[in-house]
Order: C-alpha cells, then structure tokens, then sequence
C-alpha cells in the first residue's frame, strides 16, 4: 500500500513495525571489530538449547554473511549435528583438536576447516559438532583443550555461537561461560526449564566479578514448548527473568522447531520475525 500511495505522490512513513524490523535488520547485518562468542546455556536438558544456537547463528549468518560458527561444546550426547546439516564427512570435535596447533599456525589456510566443519547451505554457517555415540569421559576436555579450540573458531570465524552442555560444574562449560562477551538463557514455557536457568543466573550472580556482569547483560529467549499454549504463556515466563537479566524475546511455537533439521527458511513469517529480534538483542550486548 505504502508503494502503491509513493507512486501515485502521497508519501507515507513506514509504520512502526517495519521502523523496528529495519533497525534489527542493522543490528544483526554488523560486523565487529574483533571476533566475538556467544554462549547459550541452560542446566536443564530440552530448554531450547540447540535451536537457540542454530537459529541464531542463521540470523547472524543470513544477514551478516558468512563467517558465523555453531560449536556444540556437549560432552553429553549434544544433538546439535543431529539438528544440522551434515557435511560430506563425519568429522567433529575430536578430529579437530588434535590439528589445532597445525591450523593455528602460519601455513594453515581457511579452507582447511572443510575437513572438520559441516556448511550449512541454506542458513550460511558451518557447525563444529560433539560426537553423540560416545559417552561423556570419552569426549571430556579441559580447560586447555577448550581455548585451543576457541582459538581456531577465533582465528577463522567473526561469530561463535556455543551451544553448551547441561552441566554447570563441568570444565568445558566454565571456559565457554568464561570466553563469552554475550550470554544467552535459552528456555522453554515449562516451569522447570524456566526455573533451572534462573538458578544458573542467580549462580553466576552471586560469583560476582565478570559472571555476574555477564548475567546481568544477558538475553533469555524463551520459546513456546506447547503448540496449545499462547502469547500469556511466554508473557508470563518472560516477565518472571525481567528483573534478572538485559533484555527477553520470546518465541512462538513453530512445527519446523519440533524436531528435524533447523532451517531459517522453514519457520513462519511470525518465528522468523521473532528470531530476527532476538538476534538483534544478543548483537546490541556485542
């Protein structure tokens, strides 16, 4: 309509909707000087974890370009490959640490991440993936492993999404906590994954110091678990972080979400809007 009045001399300001959509647009489409790390973190297994991580990397991906990477820091059975698209190898995480000196070195090249990352050719970003078969000693790293390896995805990648484990006392998951500039609370409408990421913040709250900065700043996207449910649902779980943390989003139930591989394009115009502003929230915290 707007276009159709422009045409005809009568000029119409965008409406408030589309001025809010446009602003998130710009705050996901920048680049930082520097890379940067986001971690997504929940205690509690099934709290949205996983598509929290793949869906925003494909919003910074999409709108940004390339060079966004999701890292399934899991060493328990993390289902982030199984979520994703899966490249022409069955590499992950285990291949890739023992070739992290080699690629952090000076003959190293960024097409040789090919062997160990899975591209993504829809949403334009590339997974490093746990391996799920084995069981958590097999795939247990220590704080050492967990910096050469952010290391490499810091070398090659502008953007690095961690899709964490659940477990808040685990090596792997301090050092991530410890690498982010930006946290992100990912939970469901069901009490008790709402309540477990509020422990964890009220947790690294009362550590103080650089956790307590990083809960404060930190965004919770809350998504809606039950396809009954509705807008006073995710209102209502939202409100309940508003005292705790930067800024909440919530988003709506979306068949694509269930189960599957995570693709952008498959959400509804309603879930993709919702995860654009989600994704600008993270990016303004960056």
């Amino acid at each position: 309509m707007r276009g159709l009045l422009t045409r005809v001399g009568v000029r119409v300001a965008p409406s408030e909707a589309e001025r809010a959509e446009r602003a998130d647009v710009q705050a996901v489409s920048q680049h930082w000087p520097g890379p940067r790390t986001i971690v997504v973190a929940n205690p509690k297994g099934g709290a949205g974890k996983t598509p929290t991580t793949a869906l925003l990397a494909a919003v910074f991906a999409r709108y940004g370009g390339a060079g966004v990477l999701a890292w399934d820091n899991n060493q328990t059975r993390g289902t982030l490959g199984w979520r994703t698209e899966q490249g022409p190898h069955e590499a992950t995480i285990l291949d890739l640490l023992p070739r992290a000196d080699y690629l952090l070195g000076t003959s190293a090249q960024s097409a040789d991440l090919a062997m160990f990352v899975h591209h993504q050719t829809r949403d334009r970003y590339d997974v490093l993936r746990s391996k799920p078969s084995l069981l958590a000693h097999e795939q247990r790293f220590d704080a050492g492993s967990v910096d050469a390896i952010h290391a490499v995805a810091a070398k090659y990648y502008r953007l690095i999404v961690v899709d964490s484990g659940n477990d808040e006392s685990d090596e792997m998951w301090l050092r991530a906590v410890d690498q982010a500039d930006q946290l992100v609370v990912a939970t469901t409408t069901r009490d008790d994954h709402a309540e477990a990421g509020a422990l964890m913040l009220e947790a690294l709250t009362t550590r103080g110091g650089a956790y307590g900065s990083l809960a404060e700043r930190s965004v919770v996207v809350v998504s809606q678990a039950d396809q009954k449910g509705g807008p006073a649902e995710l209102a209502r779980v939202a409100s309940g972080y508003t005292p705790l943390v930067r800024q909440t989003v919530t988003i709506p139930f979306d068949p694509a979400m269930v189960d599957g591989v995570l693709n952008y394009a498959s959400l509804r115009p309603t879930t993709q809007r919702a995860w654009l502003a989600a994704g600008a929230a993270v990016a303004r915290g960056l």
